[in-house]
This record gives structure tokens, sequence and C-alpha cells, in this order.
């Protein structure tokens, strides 16, 4: 297909995660850089027994309607950020062409809390006690089609499930719908709800999580020297993507520029990442080059930074091979714990927050930037910092890497000197 234009903006962002489920809270959640992980109830006795979770909500009443019977929680998370979004977007399904509107939100895992009520129930009443929603509930493109269903969304409607990369990988390919004209709106991000014993046992059989019980708060240390698994969280994320140039022919607001995204794969373990970053690499490189930047023009990076020993490790590496002018860094996964498939769009909010209100918030739980990375890492409290582009790294179990380039919004388009040809990365 012939491409569409160039520049593709976001035009309205909706969120429900730890910090907050509003812009306001949510940013001042980051910036306090503080860890929102406590001991949770339905973990009790679990060798891991805390963990990230949206609270304070009220998930029905806040979406309302009879429909909400059929929906388990990631669902509901996703339905109620994009609602959100669109409107932050000023757009409305009454007013749009839904034939040209597409949804694009990616899930890990779906309804398992759904999953194994319903394996409880076979096993005790007999197949006659599964409820005939389990499929519904359980299914991961649910989402995407709850979404649809409620915005009358009826151009194409997708369900990446790239790991922790499902976000990135939904915001990616809504940038190549808008880019192929196949839509002119398109609602896209990620949400993962498995907050639960299976789920959280499992992670932690294989490793991954940290094992301060006796400190949850302080359990999510990116970077630190002596960080030791991730915090498992929950949350959703969505964004409105559109051409700029059709946002600002409606009187919509750009809030920044999608420049750019790169995935690429390491193919060398299911789990671990590749020690080398080859693919992470090649995922930062495709990036750069579909946004047209230099590495130097990188000012800041947000970090996948889940806190443990080998993703650090790596990435840290990554960037400071890439980028030896010392981008700042920050990673939100210290504040929000790692919320899975919305992390990649989650963290692409904080970003095109960064680039608004001037700032990068700091990395809880970091009291020093470990001088092993030689990274310009933001810790203690937030730094001024007037950010012109920004990479938002996802890198997920699977090996699936996916890089975003966000850029400020200029009505006037960036400065001449911006448009250089870019460099081998």
């Amino acid at each position: 297909m012939t491409r569409v234009g160039t520049d593709v903006a976001v035009t309205g962002m909706g969120l429900v995660t730890p910090a907050g489920a509003d812009e306001d809270a949510f940013w001042d959640g980051l910036c306090a850089g503080v860890s929102t992980a406590r001991r949770r109830e339905e973990l009790a006795g679990l060798p891991v027994d805390f963990g990230c979770a949206v609270d304070g909500i009220d998930l029905d009443a806040a979406i309302g309607g009879r429909s909400v019977w059929r929906m388990a929680r990631f669902v509901k998370l996703a339905l109620l950020a994009a609602r959100r979004a669109v409107a932050d977007a000023g757009l409305s399904p009454d007013r749009w062409d839904g034939d040209r509107v597409g949804v694009v939100l990616g899930v890990g895992v779906g309804g398992v809390s759904a999953l194994v009520d319903n394996v409880r129930r076979l096993d005790g009443g007999g197949a006659e006690a599964v409820s005939p929603l389990l499929v519904p509930m359980m299914m991961p493109n649910a989402a995407a089609g709850e979404v649809a269903i409620a915005l009358r969304a009826h151009g194409p409607s997708l369900a990446p499930a790239t790991a922790c990369a499902s976000g990135a990988t939904a915001l990616a390919l809504a940038r190549d719908l808008l880019l192929d004209g196949r839509c002119d709106v398109v609602v896209a991000g990620g949400t993962d709800a498995v907050l639960t014993p299976l789920v959280v046992s499992a992670f932690a059989g294989m490793g991954a999580l940290s094992r301060r019980t006796g400190d949850p708060a302080g359990a999510s240390r990116p970077f630190a020297a002596d960080r030791d698994g991730f915090v498992i969280g929950e949350g959703a994320g969505v964004l409105v993507l559109e051409r700029a140039a059709d946002a600002l022919a409606r009187g919509g607001r750009p809030r920044a520029l999608l420049a750019g995204a790169g995935s690429a794969t390491d193919a060398h373990h299911p789990t671990a990442p590749d020690p080398s970053g080859g693919g992470a690499r090649k995922a930062v490189t495709a990036a750069l080059r579909e946004a047209g930047w230099r590495p130097d023009q990188v000012d800041h990076v947000n970090a996948h930074g889940t806190a443990t020993p080998l993703n650090d490790a790596m990435e840290a590496a990554l960037i400071a091979g890439l980028f030896p002018h010392r981008p700042s860094v920050t990673a939100p996964k210290g504040v929000l714990g790692h919320t899975l498939a919305a992390s990649g769009a989650i963290e692409a909010v904080a970003c095109v927050l960064t680039l608004e209100r001037g700032a990068v918030p700091p990395i809880a739980n970091l009291g020093a930037a470990p001088g092993e990375f030689g990274l310009d890492l933001v810790v203690g409290e937030p730094r001024a910092q007037e950010v012109e582009r920004a990479l938002s790294h996802s890198f997920a179990f699977g090996g699936h890497n996916v890089v975003l380039a966000l850029q400020r919004f200029r009505a006037d388009g960036p400065p001449p000197a911006d448009r250089g040809v870019l460099d081998n990365a």
C-alpha cells in the first residue's frame, strides 16, 4: 500500500493504573517516585504476596450499563481507558465514520480469573456448572471486541499478544493502519489484570518476581545493584492516534507525534533476553530510521527497566552503547510495577507527558545511579528537561522487542537542523 502522509499524532490518552486513574494523578504518582506495591489479601500465603493493583475505583460503576456482567477485569480496565482517551481527543462515536475507526489492544493473558473459577466449577459441579460466558470473558481479544462495540468502531480490530510488548506492538500496528490509509482514527493500547494466585505463583516459580516480601514498596528496583526481580502490576493504557494533518483539520489537539516504531525478535530463549542485546538494538535502530533521527538526537529514554538482573544489564549496555551522549533515562516500573501487556502503552503516555510538561520522573527505589552502567539515570526527584525526542522500550518474553519514537509536537514543524540523515546506529 502507498503510505498516506508522514506524521501520526497522539490526540487522546486514557489510563487506569496503580498510580492513578486519570492523567494528573498518574503523573503526580510517577513524579513522587514512590512504589505502589502493597501486600494483597488474595495472595496471602504465597511465596510472593504483593503487587501493584488498581484500587479506589469501582469499575462497574465507572463503566455503567448492563454489559459489565460479561466482562473480565482486563476488559473493564481497557474500556474505561478507551472511553477516556476518545473524550480527551475531542472525538465521539456519534460523530465519526465508524468504518474508518480501528481498535488495536494488546493483551498478554486474558481472563485468567474466569478460567480458574470455571475450572473449580467443573471439578465441583460438572459440565453444567461451567458458565456460558467463560469463553467471551477468557479470550484475550475480548478487550478489542468490547471496545469496538462500545465505540461503534467497524474498522480493523486487532489483539496483538507479544507478552510485555503487546501495548507497544498495538501502537506500532495502529501507526501502520493510519499510514497505509486503512483508518482515519485508531484507538490503541494495552491491558492486563492477572494479580491472581495462579499467575503470581507461576511467575514466582520461574524466578521472575522480587522476593522482598518484608518490603513490598522497596521491591521494584530498576537498575539497582541489588535488584532481584519485577513486581507484578495491572492496568490499562489507551491512546488515540490520527494522521496529524487530519487532526489539525478537524480542530483537534496533537499532543505528540508517534514518529516511528521498530520491532525485532531475539530468537534466543522463551523468557531470557539475548544478553548481547542484538534484537533490542535492531528494534531501536528501526525506530530511529522510521523517525528519521540520528542517535545523538534522542533526548530521553523510557527504559523497559523491569528490575530483573538480566533485562536491566542488557538494556543498560544497549543504551550506553547506542547513546554515548547520555540521554536521561527513567523506568516507571519502579512506581507502577510491571503491568505486563499494558506497560508499553502506559509508558507511552508517560513519554507524551514528559514531552508536554518538560520533566522526567525519577526511578523509584534507586538512591543513586550505579556507576557500573554509565547511564544518566534520573533519581531522587523529577528532573526539569525540555525533551524533544524520546524513545520508549518494550522488551518481552518470547524475545519480542518493540521501540516507540515519540516527538514533541510543534505546529510549525521541527527546526530545519533536525531534518538530518540517519547515521548508522
